[in-house]
Parts: C-alpha cells; structure tokens; sequence
C-alpha cells in the first residue's frame, strides 16, 4: 500500500511533538517538584514556643519581622495584666505551632507557620504596675549620645511583641491577630517592619547582610556557653532564664553611603565587604588584629571603624551581645531630598544593657567612622520573661514568674 507523504510526515510531526510535549511535561513537573519540596517543609517548619527561654532570640534569624510597640490602657491594673499575659500566650502558642487560635475564624491563615516566633518584652510601666520592687536597675532609658535624633514616633513603650516568620503573611497575619487579641488592654503606639534574606537564597548559617552590603551580625553568640555568658539572666528565680531587648531604629543614608568607592566603604568598617573577613587578614570569624600593618606600616585597619570602635576593649569581655537586626526599607517621607527611607531596626539581647550595650554605643558615638551615613531615631529598652514551661500539668504564661 502506497504510503501518502503528507500523512506520513503529519504523522511523524505528531509523534515528535508529543514526546517533546512528553519530555517539557515532565521537565515542568521536575522543576516545579523541586521548587515545591523545600518550600513545603518551609511553610510547615515550627519553632518549639515553650522552653526556659523564649523563642525569637537564638532561634536561626527569620526573614520577616514586625516588632509592635504597646502602650497600657487607661485603667489597666495588675489583675488585667495578667488576663492580657494569659491571652497572648495562649494564641501564641497555637500560632507558632500552626493551629488556630480561639475564637479565630480563619484557619487557613496559620497552616503554614514558617518557623513563627512571637517573643514579648516589657517596660518600666509593667513593673511601675505589677510589679514595683522587682524591676532590674537597667530597665531605664538609654543615656542621651550627642549624635541622637530620637523622635518619639520610635520611643520607649510599655510592651513589645517581637513577630517575626520565614513568611510575610504568616508574620503579617499573627501580628493582626495578636493585636486585635489584646485590643481591650493595650493600644499600638508604632509598628517597625524589617526584613533580611530569604531562606530560599540564603544558606543556614550564613551571617546576613544589612543594606550597606556588609555582613551583619559576625561577632554574635554562638554556642550555649556564649550564650549563658552573654544573654540570659542569672540569679533571682523570677528573672532566671530571661534578657533583656535593646532596639535602635537607625536611619542609613544609602545616597552618600553609594558616593564612596569599595575601598573606602571597607576601610569605614573594617572589614570586607564581600566575605566580612576583618581588613587585617583572614577569613569572617578570624579575630581583628588592631596591631596589623601594611607594607607601609600603615594600621591595616582603622583605629575609628566599625569594627574597632564596637570591639571589647582589654578588660571588659562583658561587653558583648546578641545582635538580631532587620533591615528596613519604606518610600522616601514627602520633600525628602533621599531616594529612599531605609536603615536598620537594630535589635539587640544581653543580660544587663548598662554594663554591655551603653558602653559599646557611646564608643561609637563618639568616634565611628559610619556616623557620617547612620543617624539613631529610636530608642526602646525591655525586659525579655524567661520561656514558658508546664507547672503541675498547666502550660505557664508570660511574666507569670512575676505575676503569680
């Protein structure tokens, strides 16, 4: 039987585009497989919420974070404290683990939790209320430094809920949540939003970086012995297993910062900008070497940079903290002469700021290199409740140290 070429080649056509159809199919699905795979284990990734200490401050950094400032309202005595306390931990328990919280009627909203952490912290006015002769000496503003342009749009409040989540919605849902939960005992002074890498982009581990491109956060606690050095409080019961917060919101001028060559970008931090190794040799967690010389003789780092400047000094070890900052970046406000509003929601945990966070900030006021492009615009200090833990069979609240 005669063969019709047409239909034989119409046929053979067909065939060819249906194994390439075939073959794009299942390259499609293969791609789409691996995107979904880690992305899955991501969006169901929980942080344990009880613990000896709160979640949100060792934990591995988010990428979303909205930290919400509080103010108590008129009438709110220590029994209504202790109702708010309740209530917040118990939906934020039932967020971080993905479940809905009571009397929520949107579910969906927290099946994917994505390492959610909601940590609380409180300031003078809860101890003014609660309690008055338990509140820490340091619980104080922070000392005015000549260089400060604080506003009180960013100032001191009576509580604060650090939320942060590896999903803005999540972390965009359980802030509406959490603030709607303590409407009746609390109103919102401010809200700071921050961001830093994507765990998609971003390797487990690696230091994050701040929009000045340099790595932010090299010299942090790693290990529990730092940590216990560091972070959390000793001594009385109530207080064991606690810290306490510093945030700074700290304004970047990105404008005059891009006017700077690399080289003298580094030379402002002392550090290289593209691994964070010290300018004095080796790798991102090799120790800085301030007596380092060049072939000139030259001091291969700057006695005034970043890096200097934020160093324990010989003699204070004690001068160290957890860094936890987040970047920020809003339009520029109306007549601004800025192609942008950004800088850093800089967050920082110790056990006592006054003897480990004062000091390194007034170091740096007074002489950092970076003090041409940062100006501080906010100020707040708390203190951080050890973790919650069950107490004869009943899950603990926040503050309950203090408030039972």
């Amino acid at each position: 039987m005669p063969v019709n070429r047409r239909h034989f080649l119409a046929g053979t056509l067909s065939v060819a585009a249906a194994g390439a159809a075939t073959a794009c199919a299942e390259s499609r699905d293969a791609v789409v497989n691996a995107q979904q795979e880690p992305a899955i284990d991501l969006a169901t990734a929980t942080v344990p919420f009880d613990g000896i200490h709160q979640a949100g401050i060792s934990t591995p950094q988010q990428s979303s974070l909205n930290l919400i400032g509080f103010n108590f309202k008129d009438g709110v005595d220590k029994p209504a404290i202790v109702r708010l306390m309740r209530l917040w931990t118990e939906d934020a328990r039932a967020l971080t683990a993905g479940e809905n919280p009571l009397a929520s009627l949107e579910p969906e909203m927290t099946e994917h939790p994505a390492n959610l952490t909601i940590t609380v912290g409180l300031g003078e006015k809860f101890f003014d209320i609660a309690a008055p002769e338990s509140k820490p000496s340091w619980l104080h503003d922070i000392p005015a430094l000549s260089r400060d342009e604080l506003s009180r749009n960013w100032g001191q409040t009576d509580v604060v809920l650090q939320i942060c989540s590896d999903d803005p919605l999540m972390c965009a849902w359980a802030m509406r949540h959490m603030v709607r939960a303590g409407v009746d005992y609390v109103a919102t002074a401010w809200v700071q939003q921050g961001f830093m890498n994507n765990p998609a982009v971003h390797r487990e581990g690696t230091t994050p970086r701040n929009l000045f491109g340099q790595i932010d956060g090299t010299v942090n606690p790693h290990t529990d012995e730092e940590y216990d050095a560091q972070v959390w409080a000793k001594g009385a019961a109530e207080f064991e297993g606690g810290t306490s917060m510093v945030v700074r919101r700290i304004a970047m001028n990105l404008d005059t910062w891009e006017m700077l060559d690399r080289t003298s970008r580094e030379e402002a931090v002392g550090r290289r900008l593209d691994n964070g190794a010290p300018l004095s040799g080796g790798e991102e967690f090799t120790p800085v070497d301030l007596e380092a010389r060049d072939e000139y003789g030259l001091p291969k780092v700057d006695r005034n940079s970043h890096v200097a400047r934020s160093m324990a000094p010989e003699g204070h070890p004690e001068q160290k903290f957890k860094r936890r900052p987040y970047n920020y970046n809003l339009p520029p406000e109306p007549g601004q002469e800025q192609l942008s509003n950004a800088g850093l929601v800089f967050i920082a945990f110790q056990e006592n700021p006054d003897t480990q966070f004062t000091p390194v900030l007034k170091r740096l006021d007074e002489a950092d290199r970076l003090n041409e492009w940062i100006t501080h615009i906010g100020s707040a200090v708390y203190w951080i409740p050890p973790g919650t833990q069950a107490q004869d069979g009943a899950p603990s609240f926040w503050a309950e140290s203090l408030l039972a």
